[in-house]
């Protein structure tokens, strides 16, 4: 079973303050991931995490989501690129400790966009860690765009890149919310499912993100989620919260554990 999880900026960083992850968060969802692996040997999982207050803050500065206008840019660009490694590197050495046998595949290695769109992005590393019982680890990323020149690739267009390939069973977002809230205060509990034919319900609520996010933040997510769903039979999608201790192995031994918010096709 090929499960994707990705594990959210607004959890392992405080997306108000520049480039200050959250080690403890980290650390427990390490080894949490650990546990599950070592619960279902036949889980196959493919890591993301997202980019928070270390390349979503060095990105906004630049513009480098809008492209790459002159030699400035482009500086800005390789700065980016260098402030979500920075990042990287943190959460890839908590799961090494941790026991994960976790492989590090930076997206800007590969990655070609187009206008903004994620067009190309080499996927045969991936490929060998799973037959080898690693766990890739992809995350929101610089890329080179035809248009643009550059771009900002986000874990979710990754995600979707690669799950028209390797045909996950699910797509789990750990963020630091519970899931999708009907109220734009997060008041109440948050929506059980949302499907392509609800999801107008649910709008105006699903706002952007709490901090800097040049991805488009939750109403973004939920949009591209729904369009996979939408093309995938049987797909399945489900925010939740990584805050909450033990929700990120309790859905990596089973992605069906009713917590969040599921995406499902109507």
């Amino acid at each position: 079973m090929i499960v994707f999880l990705k594990l959210g900026g607004s959890l392992i960083t405080d997306k108000t303050r520049a480039e200050h992850a959250r080690p403890r968060v980290i650390r427990r969802l390490a080894r949490e991931i650990k546990s599950a692996l070592d619960a279902r040997p036949d889980l196959q999982l493919v890591l993301g995490h997202g980019s928070g207050s270390f390349g979503h803050v060095a990105a906004k500065r630049h513009g480098t989501r809008e492209g790459v206008p002159d030699r400035s840019g482009w500086q800005g660009f390789a700065e980016v690129a260098a402030a979500a490694a920075r990042l990287n590197q943190i959460v890839i050495d908590q799961l090494i400790d941790a026991g994960v046998p976790a492989l590090s595949l930076p997206p800007s290695a590969s990655a070609r966009a187009e206008d903004g769109r994620l067009m190309e992005l080499n996927t045969d590393a991936i490929r060998h860690a799973l037959d080898h019982q690693l766990v890739p680890l992809v995350y929101g990323d610089v890329a080179f765009d035809a248009v643009r020149g550059a771009t900002i690739v986000s874990t979710e267009d990754v995600f979707l890149h690669l799950a028209a390939r390797l045909q996950p069973a699910a797509i789990l977002l750990a963020g630091e919310v519970a899931g999708v809230y009907a109220d734009a205060g997060l008041r109440g509990r948050p929506v059980r499912v949302i499907t392509p034919g609800t999801a107008a319900h649910y709008a105006a609520a699903l706002g952007g993100s709490h901090g800097t996010d040049v991805t488009g933040g939750m109403a973004a997510k939920v949009q591209q989620m729904l369009h996979w769903v939408r093309q995938t039979p049987g797909g399945r999608v489900r925010i939740f919260s990584g805050a909450r201790p033990g929700q990120v192995h309790a859905l990596l031994i089973d992605p069906a554990y009713p917590i969040g918010t599921e995406l499902r096709d109507d």
